[in-house]
């Protein structure tokens, strides 16, 4: 079952052409690396997948409903509730301890945090899957690099997306945090049937992937 696919997409900043009539389908339960040198487009691409920015033409479709010609706050609920997000960097709100972060994502789908004691069992479940429950109160300040990580992963999963866009999740990890990561995510999709598309340059997670996507100079090499 396709749940998200790009179709002709093209995009340019100033003379630099990115992307160029990139297709691509997402496949339910897959997990998908995107690789290519720097400068490729990779980054560009899942940018676009993920709503976060727009191409000078073509379509994405989620679920098999266009999802770019909408307004922006349309475009922020259809990202919170149906894709998830794990960058290099973590992104976790630096004043919010890891559990507050984690619940997140629901306090702003549900707009209010009437439900909150439910909210917070829940990222305190996923914490706990990811095995960082014991650090729930402390700030990403006190946590290490692998548990911030995986505390990012819970917050992605806090509102059961349909796919989870990764950028060099791993980048900023050791070899074996990364490696603990890396079977992190294919746990996940054991367990859950999540859906990833990863973009990396760790050539041991992209060919642990079901599909390795290679990108050179804003095309897919076939």
């Amino acid at each position: 079952m396709v749940i998200l696919a790009a179709n002709n997409i093209y995009k340019k900043y100033g003379n630099v052409q990115v992307l160029q009539g990139i297709d691509l389908e997402i496949c339910k339960g897959e997990i998908t690396s995107i690789v290519g040198a720097s400068g490729a487009g990779k980054s560009t691409l899942l940018h676009i997948l993920g709503t976060l920015d727009q191409p000078d033409s073509g379509t994405v479709t989620l679920l098999n409903k266009p999802i770019h010609n909408t307004t922006p706050q349309k475009l922020a609920a259809l990202r919170n509730q149906h894709l998830g997000f794990v960058f290099q960097f973590h992104n976790l709100l630096p004043e919010f301890t890891a559990l507050e972060n984690v619940c997140m994502p629901k306090f702003l789908l549900n707009n209010h945090t009437n439900n909150r004691a439910a909210i917070e069992q829940r990222a305190t479940e996923l914490l706990d899957l990811l095995e960082v429950s014991h650090r729930k109160t402390h700030k990403p300040s006190e946590l290490s690099g692998g548990e911030q990580q995986r505390v990012a992963v819970a917050r992605a999963l806090m509102n059961q997306p349909d796919v989870i866009l990764a950028d060099e999740p791993s980048g900023n990890l050791d070899g074996q945090r990364a490696s603990e990561l890396h079977q992190l995510f294919f746990r996940l999709r054991k367990d859950f049937g999540q859906t990833f598309v990863i973009v990396t340059h760790n050539a041991e997670l992209a060919n642990m992937a079901d599909r390795k996507i290679e990108l050179k100079e804003g095309k897919i090499l076939l």
